[in-house]
C-alpha cells in the first residue's frame, strides 16, 4: 500500500498524541520509499530552552501498513500551558521539519508549532453537535398576546417609531433613519419551544440564540435589565421550561452575553429616565463609575455626549461599561448571582455563553486588560458548569483568545467564514471583490488551524452566514448548488457546524438588518431537496467519528479545485469541490465550465477501506473503490462531493 513519494504525517488525535503524566506520546507516519531520512527528532521548549528528542521506530496497529511509525516522549511545558513542538527530520544534505502548517525544509516559526494545552481544554460534547443560529423576533411567533403593538412605547427617545409588522413583511432598508432596530415581528420563546420538533427533525442538536433579556431594540444587544427574559419573548419562568424540554430531548442552549455595554436607557445609565440616581444625569450617583464618563461636570443641555461618555464604537446609545468598578465585576461575573452565573443555574441551566464583542471588553477605551477579563469569566462560568461552552466574537484574527485558557472556541470569521466566503463568493469582509485560488486557499485555513491548540480548533464554531453578516445564499447570488458545494465544506471541517435559521429552505436577505428577515414557515417543504440535502448533512456529520474528531490532510488544491480528508482510526471521509473554469482565448470568448480528474493516493486516506460512498451536491448517491492504490474522483464545474470509508476493517 506504499507510495513512491514520501509522506510525513502527524494526526493530533489520539491515535497520534497522547498524556502520560508529565510527558507526551508523539507519534507520526514516515513513508519514505527512496530512504532519504536517516533521523527523527522532536523539538520542543520546556521551560524555554530548546530540546530535540530522538524518535524512535514502532509498531502500531494498522498504521505501520502504511509506513514507518515513529515516536518520541516529549516533556510537558511547565512554564506555559501550552506544549510547543514540531518535528525534524533529517537527510545526508537536508531536513524536513513537519509542524501544525506544513512542512518546510527549515525550523518553522513558533506560532505553526504544534500546541497541546495540558490544563485548559473545551467540552468534549460540542465536538459532536450541529448548532442552529436564532434571532429570536424573525425565527416563529408563538403568543401574539405579548408581541411589540405599534407607538407601544417610544425608541431612543422617541427618533425612531416602533412598529409592529406582519410576518414575512419586506424587512426596513439599511440606513442612519433606518427602522432597521425598532420594527418587531413578534417570534418569541414560545415560538421557538413550538418548533423544536422541527428542529430535531432537521438533525439540530444545540440552539444559539441572539440576546433574549429586557431591552428596547429588536435585535437586543442594548440591555435594561439582564436577569429578565424580555416580556414580549416571553418570561424566565417559560425560558425554564424551554431549557428544560430542550435538555429532556437531549439537546442545549447557549445564550448571548452582552457585557460591554449596556443601553443608554438601562436603570443604572438612564439617559432618558427620571430618575434621580441615573448615572447620565448626576455626577454624584452611585452608578457614575459604572460607565466611563470623560468629564465630570453635571448634565448640561446640548453638551455634546462623545465628549461626555465612552460607547461601544461611538454609539451613543450604547455606553460602556467599566470593568474596573468593583460592582460591575460583582454583577456581571465575580458574585454568586452574577448574570454569568445566574442563567447557567437552576432553573435555567443553560450550557454555555457567546459572549458579544469579546476582545472589546476590559478596562478604559482600549479594553486594557482584556486577557484577565476573558480568564476571569472563563473561570466564573466553569465554577458553575465545567462543561459550560464559551465562545468569542471575532470578526477578524482570534489567535490570541484562542490558547486554551480564554475561550474554547470562537465565532470562526477570520479562520472559516471568510475564507470561505472568498473562494465561494469573490467577496471578502467588507464585501470587495477577492479571487483566491485553492492554493491560496489551503494556506489561509492552515494558518489559522496551526495557531491554536488542536483541542479548540475542534471547538470552532463555523458558520457561513450570521446575523451580522450578508445571508450566503444571497453572496452566491442565489446559487444553491454552489451554496450546497460550501455547506458540505462547512459540516466536514475541524470545527463546529452551525446553520443559521432559514438556511435550509434557502432564505436570502443582504446586509444588516435585510438578514433578519422572517422563517418563511408558510411556505415550508420539509420534502424539499434542499431541507433533505442538509438532513443528509447533519447525519453524515453525527455518524462519522472522523468529522467529529478526525485528523485534518489536504489532498489536492490546484487553481479552483480543493480536496481534503478528515480519519480517525481507520476510517476516512473525504471533501472535493472543483470551481474551475477554462479560460477564453480572447476576450470575446466565454469562460466555459471545466472538469476535473483527481487521483488520489490511497496512502494519504490512511484506511485500508476499497471501497468509498457518499452524495455529491446534486444529491446523488455515489460508490468508488481504489484502483491500483488509488482513488479517482471526477468533478464537474460547480460541483461537490463528500465519500466515506466502507468496510476499512
Amino acid at each position: 500500500m506504499l507510495s513512491s513519494k514520501l509522506f510525513l504525517f502527524h494526526g493530533q488525535t489520539d491515535d497520534w498524541l497522547k498524556q502520560e503524566g508529565n510527558e507526551l506520546i508523539i507519534r507520526f507516519l514516515c513513508n519514505d520509499p527512496t530512504k532519504m531520512i536517516h533521523s527523527c527528532f522532536v523539538r520542543c521548549e520546556p521551560n524555554n530552552e530548546d530540546r530535540l528528542i530522538q524518535c524512535e521506530k514502532i509498531e502500531l496497529s494498522f498504521l505501520s501498513d502504511f509506513g514507518v511509525i515513529y515516536q518520541a516522549r516529549i516533556p510537558l511545558s511547565t512554564h506555559v500551558d501550552n506544549t510547543y513542538y514540531a518535528i525534524k527530520c533529517l537527510t545526508d544534505k537536508n531536513q524536513i521539519w513537519l509542524s501544525a502548517a506544513g512542512t518546510v525544509n527549515r525550523i518553522p516559526g513558533l506560532e505553526s508549532h504544534f500546541k497541546y494545552n495540558a490544563q485548559h481544554r473545551p467540552p468534549q460534547w460540542v465536538q459532536s453537535q450541529v448548532f442552529y443560529q436564532i434571532f429570536p423576533d424573525r425565527f416563529c411567533q408563538g403568543n401574539p398576546d405579548i408581541a411589540v403593538k405599534t407607538d407601544e412605547y417610544l425608541y431612543q427617545n422617541g427618533e425612531h417609531r416602533v412598529i409592529a409588522k406582519k410576518w414575512g413583511e419586506p424587512v426596513a432598508q439599511a440606513g442612519h433613519e433606518s427602522t432597521g432596530a425598532s420594527e418587531f415581528y413578534g417570534g418569541d420563546l414560545k415560538g421557538i419551544a413550538n418548533k423544536l420538533d422541527y428542529l430535531q427533525h432537521l438533525g439540530i442538536s444545540v440552539l444559539y440564540l441572539n440576546p433574549i433579556f429586557t431591552s428596547p431594540s429588536n435585535h437586543k444587544y442594548d440591555t435594561t435589565d439582564y436577569l429578565n427574559i424580555d416580556p414580549h419573548f416571553g418570561s424566565n419562568t417559560e425560558f425554564a421550561q424551554l431549557t428544560d424540554n430542550l435538555h429532556q430531548r437531549g439537546m442545549k442552549i447557549i445564550l448571548d452575553a452582552v457585557f460591554n455595554h449596556t443601553s443608554y436607557e438601562h436603570p443604572w445609565f438612564g439617559r432618558y429616565q427620571a430618575d434621580e440616581y441615573s448615572a447620565y444625569k448626576r455626577p454624584d450617583s452611585p452608578y457614575r463609575d459604572h460607565y466611563i464618563f470623560t468629564q465630570q461636570s453635571s448634565h448640561e443641555e446640548g453638551s455634546n455626549v462623545e465628549d461626555r461618555y465612552i460607547a461601544w464604537n461611538g454609539i451613543d446609545t450604547l455606553p460602556k461599561l467599566n470593568f474596573l468598578n468593583h460592582d460591575v465585576q460583582h454583577y456581571i461575573y465575580k458574585g454568586e448571582s452574577s448574570v454569568l452565573k445566574y442563567w447557567l443555574k437552576p432553573p435555567y441551566h443553560i450550557d454555555g455563553w457567546r459572549f458579544d464583542v469579546i476582545h472589546m471588553l476590559g478596562e478604559g477605551v482600549g479594553a486594557y486588560n482584556n486577557t484577565h477579563y476573558v480568564k476571569s469569566f472563563r473561570a466564573s462560568a466553569k465554577a458553575v458548569n465545567p462543561e459550560a461552552y464559551i465562545v468569542g466574537e471575532h470578526f477578524y484574527e482570534a489567535t490570541q483568545w484562542l490558547q486554551g485558557e480564554q475561550e474554547d472556541g470562537a465565532m470562526n470569521y477570520y479562520g472559516f467564514a471568510h475564507p470561505i466566503r472568498a473562494f465561494f463568493a469573490g467577496l471578502d469582509i467588507a464585501y470587495h471583490a477577492i479571487d483566491i485560488n485553492a492554493q491560496e486557499l489551503d494556506i489561509w485555513l492552515a494558518e489559522s488551524r496551526g495557531k491554536i491548540p488542536w483541542l479548540n480548533q475542534l471547538a470552532q464554531l463555523n458558520q457561513l452566514d450570521s446575523h451580522d453578516t450578508m445571508r450566503f445564499l444571497t453572496q452566491l447570488a442565489g446559487d444553491q448548488q454552489r451554496l450546497k458545494a460550501a455547506s458540505m465544506l462547512l459540516f466536514s471541517y475541524p470545527g463546529v457546524p452551525c446553520l443559521y435559521y432559514g438556511t435550509e429552505v434557502a432564505l436570502q436577505g443582504g446586509q444588516d438588518p435585510d438578514n433578519r428577515r422572517c422563517f418563511p414557515w408558510n411556505e415550508l417543504d420539509i420534502n424539499s431537496e434542499l431541507f433533505i440535502f442538509y438532513q443528509q448533512l447533519i447525519v453524515l456529520r453525527k455518524n462519522r467519528k472522523e468529522l467529529q474528531v478526525g485528523s485534518y490532510l489536504t489532498l489536492y488544491a490546484e487553481n479552483k479545485c480543493f480536496v481534503f480528508a478528515r480519519h480517525y482510526q481507520g476510517e476516512c471521509t473525504i471533501y472535493a469541490v472543483n470551481l474551475n473554469k477554462n479560460s477564453g482565448q480572447d476576450k470575446s470568448e466565454k469562460l466555459s465550465k471545466k472538469n476535473e480528474e483527481i487521483k488520489l493516493d490511497v496512502l494519504n486516506l490512511i484506511t485500508k477501506a476499497q471501497l468509498f460512498s457518499g452524495f455529491d451536491s446534486l444529491y446523488q448517491q455515489l460508490q468508488c473503490k481504489v484502483n491500483n492504490q488509488k482513488l479517482i474522483l471526477n468533478l464537474p464545474f460547480n460541483y461537490a462531493l463528500l465519500l466515506s470509508s466502507q468496510n476499512s476493517h
